[in-house]
């Protein structure tokens, strides 16, 4: 900038003229880089606003919000690595040496920390693959959960019981997305073997359509009941299965309702529960007839009762 033109209001001595000026222009750097982040800020605030009044896919809007928060990340990190850079300019210090230095020390540094690109190169590919976004239920590295942020770095989940995950992305080799498209509530029931299984399918069935003509429910469910049939021959049941497809993350909810329906409709039509139990012979010959074996419960009589 140039400053002559202050030399017909200063005196010739006057030596704090252009610590004056460097001094603006430090504050004006800094009011700069502090609009720039704000206006990114109200920037990708506005455009999750748009998306959301105009995206009726809540799935695409995930990814969006998702996107958004990243866009944000780097772009305060870019402004402020920039702003820094003009602040050692004007306090005159040369950036061109430090640049050369930190090059020669980012060689360095990268051989200790080749983790920290793993996860930021992971990171990059997550996002651009799509393959989780803020608000998927996910589970990655052995820990499930709600994604409540996502960036570069690391993955922050949230479980059920509260308790806050962070997982570097590096760390990150499969990803299971339990709310991506459709979801299917898995559903098996185990009925005795006395019982009969097509009454039990009947049964599921109608809980099913109760369902489905419920307002509360039916929007949340997009197909019929699909029984699968007997899953298992257990130790004291017959155990079936049968599932329904479901909006994202309605899956355990549904699920949870329609064993309590079921629960109610089995008492009704009193088909039998099992619990564990057990069946005793005394023995078997080779005739293949067992002998009965009888049991009593008898009472006696307290002979010491107490006074």
């Amino acid at each position: 900038m140039d400053t002559h033109w202050l030399e017909n209001y200063l005196p010739v001595d006057a030596g704090w003229a252009p610590p004056v000026i460097s001094a603006v222009r430090i504050v004006l750097i800094l009011v700069l880089c502090w609009i720039a982040i704000k206006g990114t800020d109200r920037l990708t605030a506005s455009l999750r606003r748009y998306l959301s009044r105009n995206l009726d896919d809540s799935e695409e809007l995930k990814r969006a919000t998702t996107l958004g928060r990243v866009f944000r990340y780097i772009a305060t990190v870019v402004i402020t690595l920039v702003g820094g850079m003009l602040l050692l300019g004007e306090l005159g210090i040369s950036v061109a040496p430090i640049l050369g230095a930190a090059g020669v020390l980012g060689v360095a540094i990268g051989f200790g920390a080749q983790s920290l690109v793993k996860d930021y190169v992971a990171g990059f590919f997550l996002l651009l693959e799509n393959q989780m976004r803020q608000g998927d239920v996910v589970q990655v590295a052995g820990i499930g959960g709600v994604v409540e942020d996502m960036n570069l770095r690391y993955v922050q989940l949230r479980d059920y019981e509260g308790n806050v995950h962070f997982i570097p992305n590096g760390s990150i080799t499969t990803v299971t997305n339990r709310t991506r498209d459709h979801a299917f509530a898995v559903i098996d029931i185990g009925i005795a073997y006395r019982e009969s299984v097509d009454e039990a399918f009947q049964l599921m069935r109608e809980v099913a359509t109760e369902l489905r003509s419920d307002t509360h429910w039916a929007q949340r469910i997009q197909d019929e009941l699909e029984i699968a049939g007997v899953n298992e021959w257990g130790d004291s049941a017959v155990m079936l299965r049968a599932r329904m497809r479901v909006v994202p993350g309605e899956q355990w909810a549904l699920r949870r309702e329609f064993l309590k329906r079921l629960k109610q409709s089995f008492d009704q039509h009193g088909v039998e529960i099992p619990f564990p139990h057990m069946t005793v012979y005394t023995g078997q010959p080779k005739s293949g007839q067992a002998p009965s074996l009888n049991v009593s419960v008898t009472s006696t009589p307290d002979q010491n009762p107490k006074m």
